[in-house]
Protein backbone atom coordinates (compact mmCIF):
# COMPACT_ATOMS: atom_id res chain seq x y z
CA UNK A 1 0.00 0.00 0.00
CA UNK A 2 1.31 3.41 -0.84
CA UNK A 3 2.39 5.59 2.01
CA UNK A 4 -0.18 8.23 1.08
CA UNK A 5 -2.99 5.70 1.20
CA UNK A 6 -1.95 4.54 4.63
CA UNK A 7 -1.90 8.08 5.91
CA UNK A 8 -5.30 8.75 4.37
CA UNK A 9 -6.78 5.67 5.99
CA UNK A 10 -5.34 6.71 9.33
CA UNK A 11 -6.88 10.13 8.98
CA UNK A 12 -10.29 8.63 8.21
CA UNK A 13 -10.02 6.27 11.17
CA UNK A 14 -9.01 9.08 13.47
CA UNK A 15 -11.85 11.22 12.17
CA UNK A 16 -14.33 8.40 12.72
CA UNK A 17 -12.99 7.85 16.22
CA UNK A 18 -13.22 11.53 16.94
CA UNK A 19 -16.76 11.59 15.59
CA UNK A 20 -17.65 8.60 17.75
CA UNK A 21 -16.16 10.33 20.76
CA UNK A 22 -18.09 13.45 19.86
CA UNK A 23 -21.33 11.51 19.54
CA UNK A 24 -20.67 9.80 22.86
CA UNK A 25 -20.05 13.16 24.49
CA UNK A 26 -23.26 14.57 23.02
CA UNK A 27 -25.23 11.52 24.10
CA UNK A 28 -23.71 11.69 27.57
CA UNK A 29 -24.56 15.36 27.83
CA UNK A 30 -28.10 14.73 26.72
CA UNK A 31 -28.47 11.93 29.24
CA UNK A 32 -27.06 14.18 31.93
CA UNK A 33 -29.46 16.94 30.94
CA UNK A 34 -32.33 14.46 31.08
CA UNK A 35 -31.15 13.19 34.44
CA UNK A 36 -30.75 16.73 35.70
CA UNK A 37 -34.17 17.68 34.32
CA UNK A 38 -35.74 14.60 35.88
CA UNK A 39 -34.02 15.33 39.17
CA UNK A 40 -35.23 18.92 38.97
CA UNK A 41 -38.76 17.77 38.18
CA UNK A 42 -38.75 15.34 41.08
CA UNK A 43 -37.39 18.07 43.36
CA UNK A 44 -40.16 20.43 42.24
CA UNK A 45 -42.81 17.77 42.86
CA UNK A 46 -41.31 16.99 46.25
CA UNK A 47 -41.32 20.68 47.18
CA UNK A 48 -45.00 21.10 46.20
CA UNK A 49 -46.01 17.96 48.11
CA UNK A 50 -44.08 19.07 51.19
CA UNK A 51 -45.78 22.47 51.00
CA UNK A 52 -49.21 20.79 50.74
CA UNK A 53 -48.47 18.51 53.69
CA UNK A 54 -47.52 21.49 55.83
CA UNK A 55 -50.45 23.67 54.71
CA UNK A 56 -53.00 20.88 55.17
CA UNK A 57 -51.68 19.60 58.50
CA UNK A 58 -54.28 19.35 61.28
CA UNK A 59 -52.51 18.37 64.50
CA UNK A 60 -54.78 17.58 67.43
CA UNK A 61 -53.96 20.81 69.36
CA UNK A 62 -55.04 22.83 66.31
CA UNK A 63 -58.33 20.91 66.13
CA UNK A 64 -58.99 21.60 69.82
CA UNK A 65 -58.44 25.29 69.13
CA UNK A 66 -60.88 25.15 66.21
CA UNK A 67 -63.48 23.46 68.44
CA UNK A 68 -63.03 26.22 71.02
CA UNK A 69 -63.51 28.82 68.27
CA UNK A 70 -66.66 26.99 67.15
CA UNK A 71 -68.07 27.18 70.70
CA UNK A 72 -67.23 30.87 70.89
CA UNK A 73 -68.97 31.60 67.58
CA UNK A 74 -71.99 29.52 68.62
CA UNK A 75 -72.38 31.67 71.73
CA UNK A 76 -72.04 34.87 69.67
CA UNK A 77 -74.77 33.66 67.34
CA UNK A 78 -77.06 32.77 70.24
CA UNK A 79 -76.62 36.34 71.51
CA UNK A 80 -77.68 37.67 68.08
CA UNK A 81 -74.31 39.35 67.54
CA UNK A 82 -74.79 40.93 64.10
CA UNK A 83 -71.19 40.14 63.15
CA UNK A 84 -71.33 36.47 64.16
CA UNK A 85 -70.67 34.18 61.17
CA UNK A 86 -72.89 31.48 62.72
CA UNK A 87 -76.50 32.70 62.62
CA UNK A 88 -77.69 30.00 65.06
CA UNK A 89 -81.23 30.15 63.69
CA UNK A 90 -84.11 29.34 66.05
CA UNK A 91 -86.10 26.54 64.41
CA UNK A 92 -89.15 26.78 66.71
CA UNK A 93 -88.92 23.00 67.06
CA UNK A 94 -89.27 22.36 70.78
CA UNK A 95 -91.21 19.08 70.70
CA UNK A 96 -89.10 16.31 69.24
CA UNK A 97 -90.34 12.81 68.39
CA UNK A 98 -90.44 10.34 71.26
CA UNK A 99 -91.38 7.16 69.40
CA UNK A 100 -94.91 7.18 70.82
CA UNK A 101 -96.42 9.03 67.85
CA UNK A 102 -99.46 7.48 66.17
CA UNK A 103 -101.28 8.34 62.98
CA UNK A 104 -100.87 9.13 59.30
CA UNK A 105 -98.60 12.03 58.40
CA UNK A 106 -97.15 13.45 55.22
CA UNK A 107 -93.92 15.19 54.26
CA UNK A 108 -92.90 17.36 51.33
CA UNK A 109 -89.15 17.73 50.74
CA UNK A 110 -88.36 20.63 48.38
CA UNK A 111 -84.70 21.46 47.99
CA UNK A 112 -83.66 21.28 44.35
CA UNK A 113 -84.77 20.36 40.86
CA UNK A 114 -86.72 17.40 42.28
CA UNK A 115 -89.04 17.22 45.25
CA UNK A 116 -90.26 14.23 47.23
CA UNK A 117 -93.62 13.49 48.80
CA UNK A 118 -93.80 10.94 51.60
CA UNK A 119 -96.41 9.43 53.87
CA UNK A 120 -95.77 7.56 57.07
CA UNK A 121 -98.10 5.55 59.26
CA UNK A 122 -96.80 5.77 62.82
CA UNK A 123 -97.80 3.06 65.24
CA UNK A 124 -95.91 3.95 68.41
CA UNK A 125 -93.02 1.89 69.73
CA UNK A 126 -94.60 -1.43 68.75
CA UNK A 127 -95.11 -0.61 65.08
CA UNK A 128 -92.76 2.25 64.32
CA UNK A 129 -92.99 3.26 60.66
CA UNK A 130 -94.60 2.25 57.43
CA UNK A 131 -93.64 4.68 54.69
CA UNK A 132 -94.01 5.32 50.98
CA UNK A 133 -92.57 8.07 48.86
CA UNK A 134 -92.38 9.37 45.32
CA UNK A 135 -89.89 11.69 43.68
CA UNK A 136 -91.10 14.27 41.18
CA UNK A 137 -89.00 16.32 38.73
CA UNK A 138 -89.88 20.00 38.54
CA UNK A 139 -90.32 21.15 34.91
CA UNK A 140 -87.59 23.72 34.12
CA UNK A 141 -90.08 26.41 33.12
CA UNK A 142 -91.64 26.31 36.61
CA UNK A 143 -88.25 27.12 38.18
CA UNK A 144 -88.36 30.55 36.52
CA UNK A 145 -92.13 31.09 36.42
CA UNK A 146 -94.52 32.42 39.04
CA UNK A 147 -95.02 31.37 42.64
CA UNK A 148 -98.61 30.24 41.97
CA UNK A 149 -97.51 28.04 39.07
CA UNK A 150 -94.82 26.28 41.11
CA UNK A 151 -96.95 25.67 44.20
CA UNK A 152 -99.99 24.65 42.14
CA UNK A 153 -97.84 21.99 40.47
CA UNK A 154 -96.60 20.75 43.85
CA UNK A 155 -100.11 20.72 45.33
CA UNK A 156 -101.45 18.78 42.32
CA UNK A 157 -98.74 16.13 42.81
CA UNK A 158 -99.56 15.98 46.54
CA UNK A 159 -103.25 15.47 45.71
CA UNK A 160 -102.39 12.69 43.25
CA UNK A 161 -100.13 11.05 45.85
CA UNK A 162 -102.86 11.18 48.50
CA UNK A 163 -105.16 9.43 46.04
CA UNK A 164 -102.86 6.39 45.97
CA UNK A 165 -103.16 5.55 49.69
CA UNK A 166 -103.33 1.81 50.21
CA UNK A 167 -104.77 -0.32 53.00
CA UNK A 168 -101.71 0.23 55.22
CA UNK A 169 -102.57 3.92 55.53
CA UNK A 170 -105.69 5.36 57.10
CA UNK A 171 -106.73 8.73 58.48
CA UNK A 172 -109.09 8.84 61.50
CA UNK A 173 -112.46 10.33 60.73
CA UNK A 174 -112.72 14.05 61.35
CA UNK A 175 -109.01 14.77 61.03
CA UNK A 176 -107.18 16.90 58.50
CA UNK A 177 -104.11 15.42 56.90
CA UNK A 178 -100.99 17.03 58.39
CA UNK A 179 -97.78 17.78 56.53
CA UNK A 180 -94.18 18.48 57.45
CA UNK A 181 -92.57 20.79 54.88
CA UNK A 182 -88.80 20.52 54.37
CA UNK A 183 -87.85 23.70 52.51
CA UNK A 184 -84.11 23.90 51.86
CA UNK A 185 -83.87 27.53 50.81
CA UNK A 186 -82.97 30.57 52.97
CA UNK A 187 -85.98 31.39 55.13
CA UNK A 188 -86.63 33.74 58.03
CA UNK A 189 -88.68 31.47 60.24
CA UNK A 190 -91.29 33.09 62.48
CA UNK A 191 -92.96 30.01 64.01
CA UNK A 192 -92.95 26.24 63.71
CA UNK A 193 -95.28 26.53 60.72
CA UNK A 194 -94.40 29.82 59.05
CA UNK A 195 -91.41 31.47 57.43
CA UNK A 196 -90.70 34.10 54.78
CA UNK A 197 -88.43 33.37 51.83
CA UNK A 198 -85.20 35.39 51.89
CA UNK A 199 -83.99 34.40 48.42
CA UNK A 200 -84.17 31.60 45.88
CA UNK A 201 -81.02 29.57 45.17
CA UNK A 202 -80.10 26.39 43.21
CA UNK A 203 -81.30 27.70 39.85
CA UNK A 204 -84.74 28.93 40.98
CA UNK A 205 -85.75 32.47 40.04
CA UNK A 206 -89.46 32.87 40.72
CA UNK A 207 -91.35 36.11 40.86
CA UNK A 208 -93.58 37.00 43.78
CA UNK A 209 -92.30 34.65 46.48
CA UNK A 210 -89.38 36.49 48.11
CA UNK A 211 -90.62 38.10 51.32
CA UNK A 212 -93.73 35.90 51.35
CA UNK A 213 -94.63 33.11 53.77
CA UNK A 214 -93.85 29.88 51.91
CA UNK A 215 -96.28 27.91 54.07
CA UNK A 216 -99.08 30.31 53.14
CA UNK A 217 -98.15 29.95 49.45
CA UNK A 218 -98.34 26.15 49.66
CA UNK A 219 -101.53 26.24 51.74
CA UNK A 220 -103.31 28.45 49.21
CA UNK A 221 -102.25 26.13 46.40
CA UNK A 222 -103.61 23.11 48.29
CA UNK A 223 -106.90 24.93 48.81
CA UNK A 224 -107.10 25.67 45.08
CA UNK A 225 -106.64 21.93 44.46
CA UNK A 226 -109.33 21.07 47.04
CA UNK A 227 -106.74 19.18 49.09
CA UNK A 228 -107.61 18.98 52.79
CA UNK A 229 -104.10 19.17 54.24
CA UNK A 230 -102.46 21.45 56.81
CA UNK A 231 -98.76 22.29 57.19
CA UNK A 232 -97.91 21.82 60.87
CA UNK A 233 -94.10 22.02 60.64
CA UNK A 234 -91.70 23.98 58.40
CA UNK A 235 -88.15 22.68 58.75
CA UNK A 236 -84.84 22.63 56.93
CA UNK A 237 -83.15 19.36 56.02
CA UNK A 238 -80.70 19.37 58.95
CA UNK A 239 -83.44 19.87 61.52
CA UNK A 240 -85.39 17.08 59.82
CA UNK A 241 -82.36 14.80 60.08
CA UNK A 242 -82.13 15.58 63.80
CA UNK A 243 -85.80 14.69 64.28
CA UNK A 244 -85.39 11.44 62.35
CA UNK A 245 -82.28 10.63 64.36
CA UNK A 246 -83.98 11.21 67.71
CA UNK A 247 -86.94 9.07 66.65
CA UNK A 248 -84.56 6.18 66.03
CA UNK A 249 -82.37 6.88 69.08
CA UNK A 250 -83.47 9.08 71.97
CA UNK A 251 -79.83 9.86 72.84
CA UNK A 252 -79.25 11.85 69.63
CA UNK A 253 -78.33 15.45 70.54
CA UNK A 254 -77.10 16.74 67.17
CA UNK A 255 -77.36 16.11 63.45
CA UNK A 256 -74.75 16.90 60.82
CA UNK A 257 -75.08 16.97 57.04
CA UNK A 258 -71.89 16.07 55.18
CA UNK A 259 -72.83 15.97 51.53
CA UNK A 260 -72.54 18.40 48.64
CA UNK A 261 -72.99 21.06 51.29
CA UNK A 262 -72.73 20.88 55.06
CA UNK A 263 -74.69 22.03 58.10
CA UNK A 264 -75.44 21.06 61.68
CA UNK A 265 -78.35 21.33 64.10
CA UNK A 266 -78.52 20.45 67.77
CA UNK A 267 -80.76 20.54 70.82
CA UNK A 268 -80.01 23.56 73.01
CA UNK A 269 -81.30 24.46 76.46
CA UNK A 270 -83.75 27.32 75.98
CA UNK A 271 -82.19 29.20 78.90
CA UNK A 272 -78.88 29.25 76.97
CA UNK A 273 -80.38 31.25 74.08
CA UNK A 274 -80.13 34.96 75.07
CA UNK A 275 -81.88 36.08 71.86
CA UNK A 276 -85.00 34.01 72.61
CA UNK A 277 -87.73 36.52 73.52
CA UNK A 278 -90.88 34.46 73.92
CA UNK A 279 -92.04 32.32 76.82
CA UNK A 280 -89.79 29.36 77.48
CA UNK A 281 -90.98 26.20 75.70
CA UNK A 282 -92.55 23.54 77.92
CA UNK A 283 -89.86 21.05 76.97
CA UNK A 284 -87.16 23.47 78.07
CA UNK A 285 -85.33 22.81 74.81
CA UNK A 286 -85.08 24.35 71.35
CA UNK A 287 -83.50 22.99 68.18
CA UNK A 288 -80.92 25.38 66.73
CA UNK A 289 -80.07 25.37 63.03
CA UNK A 290 -76.42 26.45 63.11
CA UNK A 291 -75.81 27.08 59.40
CA UNK A 292 -72.27 26.05 60.30
CA UNK A 293 -70.98 26.10 56.73
CA UNK A 294 -70.38 29.82 57.28
CA UNK A 295 -68.08 29.23 60.27
CA UNK A 296 -64.83 31.11 59.95
CA UNK A 297 -61.84 31.51 62.24
CA UNK A 298 -58.19 32.48 62.02
CA UNK A 299 -57.49 29.00 63.38
CA UNK A 300 -58.77 27.29 60.22
CA UNK A 301 -55.71 26.12 58.21
CA UNK A 302 -56.52 27.86 54.94
CA UNK A 303 -53.99 27.23 52.17
CA UNK A 304 -53.29 29.27 49.08
CA UNK A 305 -55.52 26.83 47.21
CA UNK A 306 -58.44 27.56 49.59
CA UNK A 307 -57.95 31.30 49.35
CA UNK A 308 -57.89 31.21 45.54
CA UNK A 309 -60.95 28.94 45.41
CA UNK A 310 -62.87 31.29 47.70
CA UNK A 311 -61.82 34.39 45.76
CA UNK A 312 -63.01 32.88 42.47
CA UNK A 313 -66.28 31.52 43.92
CA UNK A 314 -69.77 32.98 43.53
CA UNK A 315 -69.82 33.89 47.24
CA UNK A 316 -66.35 35.15 48.26
CA UNK A 317 -65.66 35.33 52.02
CA UNK A 318 -68.78 33.26 52.74
CA UNK A 319 -69.16 29.57 53.63
CA UNK A 320 -65.44 29.30 54.44
CA UNK A 321 -65.83 26.12 56.53
CA UNK A 322 -68.05 24.51 53.89
CA UNK A 323 -65.43 25.19 51.22
CA UNK A 324 -62.90 23.18 53.25
CA UNK A 325 -64.97 20.12 54.22
CA UNK A 326 -67.92 19.56 51.86
CA UNK A 327 -68.38 17.40 48.79
CA UNK A 328 -68.89 20.42 46.55
CA UNK A 329 -65.30 21.53 47.01
CA UNK A 330 -62.96 18.65 47.98
CA UNK A 331 -62.47 17.47 44.40
CA UNK A 332 -61.86 21.04 43.24
CA UNK A 333 -59.12 21.51 45.85
CA UNK A 334 -57.44 18.32 44.57
CA UNK A 335 -57.69 19.64 41.01
CA UNK A 336 -55.96 22.88 41.96
CA UNK A 337 -53.07 21.02 43.61
CA UNK A 338 -52.68 18.68 40.62
CA UNK A 339 -52.68 21.70 38.29
CA UNK A 340 -49.83 23.24 40.30
CA UNK A 341 -47.92 19.95 40.06
CA UNK A 342 -48.59 19.78 36.31
CA UNK A 343 -47.27 23.32 35.80
CA UNK A 344 -44.30 23.22 38.17
CA UNK A 345 -43.26 19.58 38.01
CA UNK A 346 -44.68 18.29 34.68
CA UNK A 347 -46.63 15.65 36.63
CA UNK A 348 -48.57 14.55 33.55
CA UNK A 349 -45.87 15.20 30.94
CA UNK A 350 -44.45 18.27 29.24
CA UNK A 351 -47.91 19.57 28.28
CA UNK A 352 -50.46 20.46 30.96
CA UNK A 353 -53.70 18.55 30.22
CA UNK A 354 -56.19 21.20 28.99
CA UNK A 355 -59.05 19.62 30.94
CA UNK A 356 -57.11 20.08 34.17
CA UNK A 357 -57.55 23.83 33.70
CA UNK A 358 -61.35 23.51 33.90
CA UNK A 359 -62.97 24.53 37.19
CA UNK A 360 -64.71 21.68 39.04
CA UNK A 361 -63.83 19.12 36.33
CA UNK A 362 -62.72 16.78 39.12
CA UNK A 363 -65.76 15.94 41.25
CA UNK A 364 -65.54 14.57 44.77
CA UNK A 365 -67.10 11.19 43.81
CA UNK A 366 -64.24 10.77 41.30
CA UNK A 367 -61.74 11.79 43.97
CA UNK A 368 -63.24 9.16 46.28
CA UNK A 369 -63.01 6.47 43.60
CA UNK A 370 -59.32 7.29 43.06
CA UNK A 371 -58.62 7.41 46.77
CA UNK A 372 -60.13 3.96 47.32
CA UNK A 373 -58.06 2.28 44.58
CA UNK A 374 -56.17 -0.61 46.23
CA UNK A 375 -54.67 -2.19 43.08
CA UNK A 376 -50.87 -2.51 43.14
CA UNK A 377 -50.44 -0.34 40.06
CA UNK A 378 -53.37 2.01 40.80
CA UNK A 379 -54.91 1.11 37.44
CA UNK A 380 -58.38 2.34 38.45
CA UNK A 381 -56.94 5.70 39.47
CA UNK A 382 -55.11 5.86 36.15
CA UNK A 383 -58.34 5.10 34.29
CA UNK A 384 -60.08 7.94 36.14
CA UNK A 385 -57.30 10.38 35.21
CA UNK A 386 -57.65 9.27 31.58
CA UNK A 387 -61.45 9.69 31.60
CA UNK A 388 -61.44 13.01 33.46
CA UNK A 389 -58.25 14.72 32.28
CA UNK A 390 -57.70 12.97 28.96
CA UNK A 391 -54.20 11.76 29.94
CA UNK A 392 -53.80 8.48 28.08
CA UNK A 393 -50.72 7.21 29.90
CA UNK A 394 -49.83 8.33 33.42
CA UNK A 395 -46.69 7.16 35.18
CA UNK A 396 -46.95 5.09 38.33
CA UNK A 397 -45.27 7.96 40.15
CA UNK A 398 -47.95 10.40 38.96
CA UNK A 399 -50.67 8.05 40.15
CA UNK A 400 -49.15 7.65 43.60
CA UNK A 401 -48.71 11.42 43.91
CA UNK A 402 -52.38 11.88 42.94
CA UNK A 403 -53.40 9.30 45.55
CA UNK A 404 -51.36 11.14 48.17
CA UNK A 405 -52.99 14.47 47.30
CA UNK A 406 -56.46 12.91 47.61
CA UNK A 407 -55.46 11.52 50.99
CA UNK A 408 -54.22 14.86 52.34
CA UNK A 409 -57.29 16.82 51.16
CA UNK A 410 -59.79 14.22 52.44
CA UNK A 411 -57.96 13.83 55.74
CA UNK A 412 -57.97 17.56 56.39
CA UNK A 413 -61.66 17.89 55.52
CA UNK A 414 -62.63 14.96 57.74
CA UNK A 415 -60.56 16.15 60.70
CA UNK A 416 -61.98 19.68 60.44
CA UNK A 417 -65.51 18.23 60.34
CA UNK A 418 -64.74 16.17 63.45
CA UNK A 419 -63.48 19.31 65.20
CA UNK A 420 -66.83 20.97 64.49
CA UNK A 421 -68.76 18.03 65.94
CA UNK A 422 -66.46 18.06 68.97
CA UNK A 423 -67.24 21.77 69.38
CA UNK A 424 -70.98 21.06 69.52
CA UNK A 425 -70.46 18.31 72.12
CA UNK A 426 -68.24 20.66 74.11
CA UNK A 427 -70.93 23.36 74.04
CA UNK A 428 -73.38 20.80 75.46
CA UNK A 429 -70.94 19.50 78.09
CA UNK A 430 -70.89 16.06 76.43
CA UNK A 431 -67.14 16.12 75.74
CA UNK A 432 -65.90 14.75 79.06
CA UNK A 433 -66.40 12.05 81.67
CA UNK A 434 -68.39 13.23 84.72
CA UNK A 435 -65.95 14.32 87.44
CA UNK A 436 -68.29 13.35 90.29
CA UNK A 437 -68.14 9.66 89.45
CA UNK A 438 -71.70 9.53 88.11
CA UNK A 439 -72.40 7.17 85.18
CA UNK A 440 -71.42 8.31 81.70
CA UNK A 441 -74.28 9.81 79.71
CA UNK A 442 -74.69 8.15 76.32
CA UNK A 443 -74.57 10.64 73.45
CA UNK A 444 -75.41 10.04 69.79
CA UNK A 445 -74.79 12.19 66.71
CA UNK A 446 -76.80 11.53 63.53
CA UNK A 447 -74.97 12.16 60.25
CA UNK A 448 -76.50 12.23 56.79
CA UNK A 449 -75.18 13.11 53.34
CA UNK A 450 -73.58 11.37 50.40
CA UNK A 451 -70.04 12.46 51.25
CA UNK A 452 -70.20 10.74 54.63
CA UNK A 453 -72.16 7.74 53.37
CA UNK A 454 -70.12 6.89 50.28
CA UNK A 455 -66.60 8.26 50.92
CA UNK A 456 -65.56 5.56 53.41
CA UNK A 457 -62.05 6.85 54.09
CA UNK A 458 -63.52 10.26 54.83
CA UNK A 459 -66.15 8.95 57.26
CA UNK A 460 -63.65 6.62 58.96
CA UNK A 461 -61.32 9.58 59.51
CA UNK A 462 -64.17 11.69 60.96
CA UNK A 463 -64.97 8.97 63.48
CA UNK A 464 -61.34 8.25 64.41
CA UNK A 465 -60.56 11.96 64.86
CA UNK A 466 -63.65 12.54 67.00
CA UNK A 467 -62.67 9.59 69.22
CA UNK A 468 -59.16 11.03 69.57
CA UNK A 469 -60.51 14.45 70.57
CA UNK A 470 -62.96 12.95 73.07
CA UNK A 471 -60.40 10.69 74.70
CA UNK A 472 -61.92 8.73 77.57
CA UNK A 473 -65.35 10.20 76.86
CA UNK A 474 -65.40 8.58 73.40
CA UNK A 475 -66.72 5.33 74.85
CA UNK A 476 -70.08 7.00 75.52
CA UNK A 477 -70.39 8.85 72.18
CA UNK A 478 -71.92 7.14 69.13
CA UNK A 479 -71.93 8.41 65.55
CA UNK A 480 -74.85 7.04 63.50
CA UNK A 481 -75.66 7.14 59.80
CA UNK A 482 -79.11 8.67 59.28
CA UNK A 483 -80.18 7.64 55.78
CA UNK A 484 -82.82 10.00 54.41
CA UNK A 485 -83.34 11.48 57.85
CA UNK A 486 -84.65 14.78 56.53
CA UNK A 487 -87.64 13.30 54.68
CA UNK A 488 -89.06 11.13 57.44
CA UNK A 489 -87.95 13.76 59.98
CA UNK A 490 -90.35 16.31 58.51
CA UNK A 491 -93.26 13.85 58.84
CA UNK A 492 -92.23 13.10 62.42
CA UNK A 493 -92.16 16.80 63.26
CA UNK A 494 -95.62 17.15 61.76
CA UNK A 495 -96.66 14.42 64.21
CA UNK A 496 -94.92 15.90 67.25
CA UNK A 497 -96.43 19.32 66.49
CA UNK A 498 -99.84 17.94 65.52
CA UNK A 499 -102.93 20.05 66.24
CA UNK A 500 -104.58 16.94 67.67
CA UNK A 501 -103.79 16.21 71.28
CA UNK A 502 -105.69 12.91 71.49
CA UNK A 503 -103.66 10.04 70.12
CA UNK A 504 -105.18 7.63 67.70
Amino acid sequence: MAKGAVVGTAVVVCAAAAAAVGVAVVVARRRKRRRDAEAGRRKQASDVIEEVEQAFATPTPLLRGIADAMVEEMERGLRADPHAPLKMLISYVDNLPTGDEHGLFYALDLGGTNFRVLRVQLGGKEKRVVQQYEEVAIPPHLMVGTSAELFDFIAAELERFVGTEGDDFHLPEGRHRELGFTFSFPVHQTSISSGTLIKWTKGFCINGTVGEDVVAELSMAMERQGLDMKVTALVNDTVGTLAGGIYADNDVVAAVILGTGTNAAYVEHATAIPKWNGPLPKSGNMVINMEWGNFKSDKLPRSDYDIALDFESLNPSEQIYEKMISGMYLGEIVRRILLRLAHDASLFGDVVPPKLEQLFVLRTPDMSAMHHDTSHDLKHLGAKLKDILGVADTSLEARYITLHVCDKVAERGARLAAAGIYGILKKLGRDRVPSDGSPKQRTAVAIDGGLYEHYKKFSACVEATLADLLGEASSSVVVKMANDGSGIGAALLAASHSQYTVEE
